[in-house]
């Protein structure tokens, strides 16, 4: 359980291993951190969708350095992480439940007809997001400088996602107290 916790955390400060590492270290050394790191969470995640997550976005890390140099196979990760959330959360739509739905179902099992049609509703949402949120990653990757790329992908992107979930929480509570 520690070693989950730690792990956990070493994800949500990813930018921030990466700025410092790529500061006072080579590049190669701190992909091979990285990388390490990441395989050792996705062997110790229990979800599957959650370690499809991890070693995809793991592996494109890889393929991008491969291509495109050390440092930026890094500071690609978190466009990754969005494009492979944004998979999983669209392909859910096709889907009998989409995620969203399932996530509300462990809360609410006998799910009405309108809790489903809202549930779809925020998994688009959160596709819109994590397209969003992907491209303006990208976007501080390839055009803007380390500090900037670590602002977005280490606080800003943290804080919308956060507000997101404020949002839809305020929204889900009116939703639910209007029927």
């Amino acid at each position: 359980m520690p070693l989950k916790i730690i792990l956990v955390i070493v994800t949500i400060v990813y930018p921030f291993i990466v700025y410092f590492g790529l500061a006072h270290f080579d590049s190669t050394l701190v992909m091979f951190f990285v990388i390490a790191l990441l395989m050792i969470r996705g062997f110790t995640e229990k979800q599957k969708n959650a370690r499809s997550v991890i070693f995809t976005s793991a592996f494109g890390v890889l393929v991008v350095a491969y291509f495109w140099g050390d440092q930026q196979g890094l500071k690609l990760y978190p466009v990754l992480v969005n494009a492979s959330m944004l998979l999983l959360f669209a392909s859910s739509l096709y889907a009998k439940q989409s995620i969203i739905e399932r996530m509300a179902r462990l809360k609410e099992p006998n799910l009405p007809e309108t809790g489903v049609q809202y549930t779809r509703k925020v998994t688009i949402v959160w596709c819109v997001f994590f397209t969003l949120n992907g491209l303006t990653a990208l976007f501080t990757a390839f055009w803007t400088s380390n500090e900037t790329w670590l602002f977005y992908n280490g606080f800003l992107a943290y804080l919308l996602i956060g507000l997101l979930v404020v949002i839809e929480w305020i929204v889900r509570f009116r939703v639910k107290h209007k029927v």
